[in-house]
């Protein structure tokens, strides 16, 4: 199973980034390069324990539906999802908060598993794992700037 490690580090609170990174509305206005929108569950707002959200989006040139659950919730220190349907065999994205001397260190922690048995592994070699390392780090960076811009407030309400 493919695991992906990702450190950012943010000048702004923790509060503010750990809302950044479980608004919909956020998720929904800055992955543009896969026009990724809520169509289902919760569609807009902060998500939280036991909620779930459907996006759908552009991925690797298909139109692709992905629902998660928020699974495990201790805000404003960590949060994690999992996918309940989707493209994927299973998909686990765990996101940590810190608060340091500059302001919030966010780690996050995505594992992830392709369908397909040996197809899957092959893709995951190929192309899968760097796709999606990009795609989370596009991700991390508009999150940077929006906590550390103040732009967080046209998305979140402190």
């Amino acid at each position: 199973m493919p695991i992906i490690r990702l450190e950012t580090q943010i000048k702004a609170r923790q509060q503010i980034v750990f809302d950044l990174a479980r608004s919909i509305d956020f998720q929904s206005k800055v992955v543009i390069s896969s026009d990724e929108k809520a169509v289902a569950g919760r569609t807009s707002g902060l998500i939280s324990l036991g909620e779930t959200v459907t996006y759908r989006g552009r991925h690797l040139g298909v139109v692709q539906r992905l629902t998660t659950k928020i699974t495990d919730f201790d805000p404003p220190h960590f949060f994690a999802d999992e996918m309940l349907k989707g493209a994927f065999k299973s998909i686990r994205h765990e996101h940590y908060f810190s608060e340091t001397e500059e302001g919030t260190l966010m780690k996050d922690v995505f594992k992830f598993e392709a369908p397909l048995g040996i197809l899957g592994r092959l893709a995951n070699v190929l192309f899968l794992k760097a796709y999606m390392t990009n795609f989370l780090k596009g991700r991390n960076k508009m999150l940077k700037e929006y906590a550390e811009s103040g732009r967080w407030r046209k998305v979140i309400s402190d």
